[in-house]
């Protein structure tokens, strides 16, 4: 079975290790490392999607695999299904669920799905202005569109007050940021992130171990939002501020959701990654994406002992039967240029000792990198991220953190993602937010 997998990054790294037993091909915007060994490779846009399909018919797919978010609303499923090659990812229409956040919002109240919040959509400053200073409680501010995790700000956080928040409005719709003149303002829910991601097949749900990702750019979750710093998992599926009641109420939810995209656009086949918020009285969904998480794909695909191909067969056919996971942790940290996502530099020279950092138990994903002539050169972005694998958190985390040492270059990482005294921060939060009840 010839299998394309498209995406340049760690996540699309952690997707091309996990397909065995077939002849893999990739379409890349860099010359990822990883995946370079992994697969026959062009490098091109993955946002060119004749030019995707053309790779693809010339090489012969019999099934891709989308990996980032942006080919996904341009239709890429779209256009590879019109020329016969199954797709795990939703059609562009489905993917409106990440890419359309009011679409997203709108669905939750029209099909009366548990998990909602309080939002309102605007497209102009005098309605926007009014409801902020009306509203009894803090605010987040998104961009209706895709902001590569860049864009949700929140007042008491991000922004200083309300009259930062207009500020902001206003930049996002006179600037059309994410490509929209529209935002949404949500409510601020005060408890616990954590993501449950699922391969779904049109009408099933088959849900992966959970994770917490860790989005701000620096320790004790001080700093800019980013796309991402780390993230870890339990060996239960669970986590250790989550259990399992409010785990099955997050995938209910995501059921749910799957049901009423079939009602409205047609069925969602692919990844669903469900980002929700541990309140007092419950899962809340904060947001979706429609494809893995990253870095959370890399908590999980490692630990997958089902054969993913089947997976992807059954996700395509519809008819997934079953996906089953080590009873391991996973601890994930990602290496970034210093500055980032501020002011990262690109074109920095790193090193990276694999074989030392596999000696030390951990495995490699590479992302926002570019390999030329046997040397990996930065961008402004991610660069690449250590995973450990243990019994325990503690166990993972020791491992994932003794690796990193085999990286050199102007970086930096975040050495408290999946530390005990990070952890317990959550739990504590996690308690004092139920005893306000």
């Amino acid at each position: 079975m010839n299998i394309l997998v498209v995406g340049t990054g760690a996540r699309e790294h952690a997707i091309c290790n996990a397909v065995k037993n077939a002849e893999l091909y990739s379409i890349m915007s860099n010359n990822n490392p990883g995946i370079a060994r992994l697969s026959k490779f062009q490098i091109s846009s993955e946002k060119d999607l004749n030019g995707v399909k053309k790779f693809a018919l010339e090489n012969k797919i019999d099934m891709a695999i989308i990996g980032p978010e942006a080919p996904l609303e341009m239709g890429i499923v779209d256009e590879l299904q019109k020329v016969g090659i199954g797709c795990v990812g939703p059609t562009k229409a489905a993917a409106r669920i990440e890419t359309d956040k009011a679409f997203m919002r709108d669905l939750f109240e029209k099909h009366n799905i548990d998990g909602s919040i309080v939002y309102k959509v605007f497209d102009n400053l005098e309605d926007t202005e009014e409801f902020i200073d009306n509203f009894d409680r803090d605010i987040v501010v998104k961009p209706i569109g895709l902001t590569g995790g860049k864009g949700v700000k929140i007042v008491g956080e991000h922004l200083e007050d309300g009259e930062a928040a207009k500020k902001y409005v206003k930049e996002i719709i006179e600037n059309k940021i994410s490509g929209y003149a529209q935002v949404v303002l949500e409510e601020r829910l005060l408890g616990e992130e954590f993501t449950v991601q699922a391969f779904v097949d049109g009408d099933k749900v088959v849900p992966m171990p959970a994770a917490q990702d860790h989005p701000h750019a620096y320790e004790g979750d001080q700093g800019p939002i980013t796309g991402g710093m780390g993230s870890y998992s339990d060996n239960n599926g669970l986590l250790p501020f989550l259990d399992k009641k409010n785990y099955n109420k997050s995938v209910k939810i995501m059921q749910d959701t799957v049901n009423a995209v079939k009602n409205e656009v047609g069925p969602y086949k692919g990844i669903l990654y469900g980002q929700f918020m541990l309140c007092k009285d419950g899962p809340k969904l904060v947001e979706y994406n429609a494809r893995f998480g990253d870095p959370e794909a890399m908590n999980v695909l490692p630990l997958l002992k089902t054969d993913f191909v089947e997976i992807c067969k059954g996700i395509i056919d519809g008819n997934i039967k079953k996906a089953d996971f080590e009873r391991k942790a996973t601890v994930c940290k990602y290496i970034v240029p210093k500055g980032y996502p501020e002011s990262g530099k690109a074109g920095q020279l790193i090193d990276v000792n694999e074989s030392k950092i596999n000696e030390k138990s951990a495995l490699v994903y590479y992302a926002a990198v570019n390999q030329i002539d046997n040397k990996i050169y930065t961008s402004a972005s991610r660069a690449l991220g250590i995973v450990g694998i243990g019994d325990t958190i503690s166990e993972a985390e020791e491992i994932c953190e003794n690796a990193t040492k085999y990286v050199k270059g102007d970086i930096y990482h975040r050495t408290d993602v999946g530390t005990n005294d990070l952890i317990q921060k959550r739990v504590e939060h996690m308690k004092s937010i139920r005893k306000s009840q």
